[in-house]
């Protein structure tokens, strides 16, 4: 009787705990703006290197949330960016970035949040030439920030990092292998406005 009594017991609490947290969980959809630059232009035969000047990007997609004062928030969302070097002209790239974010309710509406940052580059362009082969598809990244959350709107400003190299390399003239590299690492601020449903 004593142990069923303390299953019972053991149960409920998880039970209502489980409860207290979705019932503080949801979903949402979010958009904004990307302030972009990505890594250094290498070229090859003058054996120099740029780094770019850094551009307006945005993005759009989707988010969850797990908890309330202390809180995990993955995101699923879609990034447009571009980066112009004055001897390779503008780099374009889409890619799918998830980031995998901690938050903490520091005072009233302001929140501070940090996490991993998976991104899938689905799309890259350099002007007059073809990139031929970026060195991973998959990569990893850092984002940190904070936020103010009134209701159900919110708006958060966080800055992202690649953590590797990954570098595309550069065909000229259609034909030929240029040597000359890109690293398409990201270094970018990003405001976002969130809206839960």
């Amino acid at each position: 009787m004593k142990n069923v009594l303390l299953t019972v017991t053991f149960v409920t609490m998880i039970a209502s705990s489980a409860f207290a947290q979705i019932s503080k969980s949801g979903f949402g959809i979010k958009g904004g703006l990307n302030y972009n630059a990505n890594g250094r232009y290498f070229d090859a035969i003058g054996n120099a290197s740029e780094n770019p000047d850094a551009t307006i990007g945005y993005h759009v997609g989707v988010f969850g949330k797990l908890g309330n004062r202390l809180y995990f928030k993955p995101e699923l969302v879609y990034t447009s960016t571009k980066s112009d070097y004055n001897t390779a002209g503008e780099f374009k790239m889409q890619k799918l970035d998830a980031p995998l974010l901690v938050g903490l309710k520091v005072i009233g509406p302001i929140h501070v949040f940090g996490g991993p940052a998976l991104q899938y580059i689905l799309n890259t362009d350099l002007d007059n030439t073809n990139i031929q082969d970026i060195e991973n598809d998959f990569s990893i990244g850092l984002n940190f920030g904070m936020g103010i959350y009134i209701g159900r709107l919110g708006i958060d400003l966080r800055y992202e990092r690649g953590f590797n190299n990954n570098e595309a390399t550069i065909i000229t003239n259609n034909t030929s292998i240029s040597n000359n590299r890109l690293d398409t690492r990201p270094k970018q601020l990003i405001l976002s406005f969130s809206y839960m449903l």
